[in-house]
């Protein structure tokens, strides 16, 4: 999708090209199309009334003697102590420090404004303040924009010199009244202020009246947006900016927005993980084309010229999610808006660049497509979309973290699959007392004070985003704090395990290590998530079983321990593998399982040196993994999702009977009153559900999608996933059904296998494997449907060895001669059809 080049001379000098036209354009739009706000207030505090230009060319007027500030002599201009390099003179240099309650007044037309509050929290002299008592709050008329804020804390927190805070209120007198109040929780205390901004600003928010049309993400109830902006103590609701993100390009100072001296800042830092996409610049033959519903003030040209996508790689994009994380108070109500503008040929037309959008792992909106947004006008056009996020108190934290993620929409088959994002911003929301205040941040410095600080004069609330390495230090205490709790938590879930024998043994560490020679890598079986198996010998050897040693670094732990134990004790059935027993000791978490002698499915289909599997063979290991897939999901109460089905699952004892393994990720199945479990997205990829990978939806139907790669797996004996392949064969399911829409599938088919299967046989097989993996779980079969198929495919099958005519079993026949139990309790099955 974007611009290729055949040298790099040429690249670099057609991207300078690119950079210096955009900069031109830009530029010209900006000065002829720029709101013009009626107040633009910049007052330097503690300053005398003379103006003084700041380093982005704004002129600032000192408060002495300026009009806003009644009785400021009362009060105290300061100095600070120093001046940190990097920190701007203006209006950084003078601050003005109240020791009891003021307020500023400011003669303004009613309206909409936005408040900027800038913080150097340095010691200052004439007379001695120290930065460690400043503690105060901050309100303009009844809406308390700090409370016990420390502006020492929030910028030790986040590694500046200097912060500032923007909000937006609406005013409807001729005065806003700006009041600093020292916090009474301390005697010394004192408030102190360096700059304020007063800016009037247009409807860049809906008008009251249709905030009812935004969605709301998060909410655990019905409440409409209505009544949620009826939280607040008028009709009109204040914001606090949170972030405000040029995404894709670089910081846009604020006499470069268009007119409301907003600052949009770097979303490298917010990016999750190191999947941070591609970045690029609009086309210089694009021109960002604004219009009444979206007019130049909703961002600048320079926000809609930038942008970030996923990347040009269909597979890669496949298999992640372009995603930014950003630290938020709870007990609020959130405005997410997300700003897109194609601006790079050939995506010009609908369904060329389709993708899901996601807020805090739920589905924001799905199948979005830019062009078509727009009414089909095409490459351009900016649009934004918003969103309301809810985020209730927590009694364990004070602060959490918002997500955003978008991912291609598989299922409307786009030209390209890849997602992008120009620009983002999100807002906090006043709660129904009318306060937009949050706690202090409880993290302190870690690097030296001083000398490695960062200096920026981004608004606090566009970079409370914690940098990359303050976020990897952050995960790794939770990583470390984890582990330290492991032994409790592993003991707390196997004594909360069900009361019967069914659960097995308990082993002694000791016992475990005679039977596996100490953990002997000779005796290594097979990897997983969850650890190492080996093989080993109980009872003085006389057992053989499988050894499950859970492995603390990988991505599965205790809940998966506790999981699979919990699932085993409840199920009895001759296609699930058996639980022989566990350990927990010395912090420990082993499982100790039949031994399986043949191994597992995976290891007689490809990269092995057993002998190749013949055709029958092949399809009656389906044929028991579908029956204890079937069961799963009909005759366990409550009914179990896997979660994790794969070749390497399927375990063949020493008669070959196929056994399904590995619960960790089970889930209990949904009532028959809801449609699906709405969780984290878990499993191995090449084999996940696309459907529940996107909308975190998972359905018994998510299992029949990877029981339909296993399936593909077995007749094409190669992996679900092979990346040395060219890149439309890496994914078996998507290149085994471009081939059988081709025509082509029995060029695929393993050479192993080659006249060995009947042309009835393999086209049954295919059909409904074709059925398991289409792209809606609606459209897929029933693993009791997928059942039925296999044995009949089986059927057809056999009368080619056997020379017997073709005599096929009914449906419901089939049914009753396959589903067998070995305990009374599982006796009545839940009706099959429907399913």
């Amino acid at each position: 999708m974007k611009i290729h080049m055949r040298n790099q001379t040429f690249l670099l000098l057609l991207f300078l090209l690119i950079v210096i036209t955009t900069s031109i354009n830009l530029t010209s739009a900006q000065n002829t199309t720029a709101y013009v706000p009626a107040e633009k207030i910049f007052l330097n505090c503690g300053a005398s009334k003379e103006n003084q230009p700041s380093q982005d060319g704004l002129s600032w007027e000192g408060d002495v003697g300026s009009g806003y500030a009644p009785g400021i002599q009362k009060t105290v201009s300061a100095t600070p102590s120093d001046q940190a390099s990097g920190v701007p003179t203006v209006p950084y240099m003078t601050a003005r420090i109240f020791q009891t309650p003021y307020t500023y007044f400011f003669p303004i037309t009613p309206g909409r404004k936005f408040v900027r509050l800038h913080f150097y929290p340095s010691d200052y002299t004439n007379p001695d303040f120290r930065a460690s008592n400043s503690y105060f709050s901050a309100s303009v008329g009844s809406y308390t924009l700090l409370n016990n804020f420390s502006a020492l804390l929030t910028a030790q927190a986040l590694n500046y010199d200097y912060i500032s805070k923007e909000f937006s209120v609406d005013i409807s007198s001729s005065v806003l009244n700006l009041t600093f109040t020292p916090s009474p929780m301390n005697k010394n205390a004192f408030a102190f202020v360096n700059g304020i901004e007063i800016v009037s600003m247009p409807q860049i928010f809906h008008n009251f009246n249709n905030f009812s049309k935004i969605p709301l993400i998060g909410s655990t109830n019905d409440m409409s947006a209505t009544q949620l902006i009826a939280l607040g103590t008028t009709d009109k609701t204040a914001f606090e900016t949170v972030a405000r993100l040029n995404v894709g390009g670089s910081t846009v100072s604020a006499t470069g927005d268009s007119g409301l001296y907003r600052e949009w800042g770097d979303d490298s830092i917010y990016i999750y993980r190191a999947d941070v996409g591609v970045t690029y610049p609009k086309d210089p033959n694009v021109t960002i084309k604004y219009s009444d519903t979206v007019p130049e003030y909703i961002a600048p040209p320079v926000v809609y010229g930038t942008a970030r996508s996923m990347g040009p790689n269909a597979s890669v994009n496949l298999n992640y999610n372009l995603a930014w994380i950003i630290p938020v108070d709870t007990g609020f109500y959130y405005l997410v808006r997300l700003h897109f503008c194609e601006i790079v040929y050939p995506v010009t037309q609908i369904n060329m660049m389709v993708f899901d959008i996601f807020i805090n792992n739920q589905t924001a909106k799905e199948g979005f497509d830019m062009i078509e947004y727009t009414n089909r006008g095409g490459i351009g056009v900016p649009i934004y979309l918003d969103f309301f996020v809810s985020f209730p108190n927590m009694s364990v934290s004070s602060q959490q973290y918002l997500w955003v993620a978008l991912q291609p929409d598989i299922s409307n088959k786009p030209v390209y699959y890849d997602a992008q994002l120009n620009g983002l911003e999100i807002f906090k929301l006043n709660d129904s007392t009318g306060n937009l205040a949050g706690p202090n941040p409880s993290m302190k410095m870690t690097v030296n004070q001083g000398k490695q600080k960062k200096h920026n004069r981004h608004f606090l609330a566009i970079e409370i985003g914690v940098p990359a390495a303050v976020l990897f230090i952050l995960l790794l205490v939770m990583a470390l704090k984890r582990l330290r709790q492991e032994k409790t938590i592993v003991q707390s879930c196997v004594s909360s395990l069900p009361s019967s024998s069914n659960q097995g043994r308990l082993f002694s560490i000791s016992d475990i290590k005679t039977a596996t020679r100490d953990f002997s890598d000779s005796l290594v079986i097979g990897v997983g998530g969850f650890g190492k198996v080996y093989r080993g010998g109980i009872d003085g050897g006389s057992t053989c079983v499988a050894v499950k040693r859970g492995n603390r670094l990988s991505g599965q732990g205790a809940h998966e321990f506790q999981t699979e134990i919990d699932m085993l004790s409840k199920l009895r059935h001759r296609h699930l593998v058996s639980l022989v027993g566990y350990c927990n000791e010395n912090d420990e978490m082993i499982l100790i399982y039949d031994c399986m002698a043949n191994g597992t499915l995976r290891d007689h289909l490809y990269k092995t040196q057993n002998p190749p599997l013949s055709w029958k063979q092949r399809l009656e290991i389906c044929i028991g993994a579908a029956r204890g897939f079937h069961y799963l999901h009909t005759g366990a109460k409550p009914s179990i999702i896997h979660r994790d089905i794969k070749t390497t699952n399927i375990l063949l004892d020493d008669k070959w009977v196929t056994k399904v393994s590995d619960f960790g990720l089970s889930k209990s199945a949904p009532d028959l009153d809801c449609t699906h479990v709405s969780t984290a997205v878990k499993g191995s990829f090449g084999y996940l559900d696309p459907e529940y990978y996107r909308k975190q939806r998972l359905t018994e139907k998510s299992d029949v999608y990877s029981f339909g790669v296993v399936l593909f797996e077995v007749l094409c004996g190669r992996p679900a996933l092979d990346r040395s392949l060219p890149e439309e064969q890496v994914i078996l399911a998507d290149w085994a059904l471009h081939c059988k829409r081709n025509g082509t599938i029995d060029q695929i088919i393993d050479p192993n296998l080659k006249d060995d299967i009947s042309p009835d046989s393999l086209e049954k097989f295919v059909e409904i494997t074709e059925k398991c993996l289409a792209s809606q779980g609606i459209e897929r079969p029933s693993m009791g449907d997928v059942l039925w198929n296999l044995e009949l495919a089986l059927h057809l099958h056999d009368p080619v060895e056997q020379g017997q005519p073709i005599s096929l079993p009914s449906y419901d026949g089939m049914m009753n001669s396959i589903v067998t139990t070995e305990d009374s309790v599982f006796s009545e099955l839940r009706s099959l059809k429907g399913r």
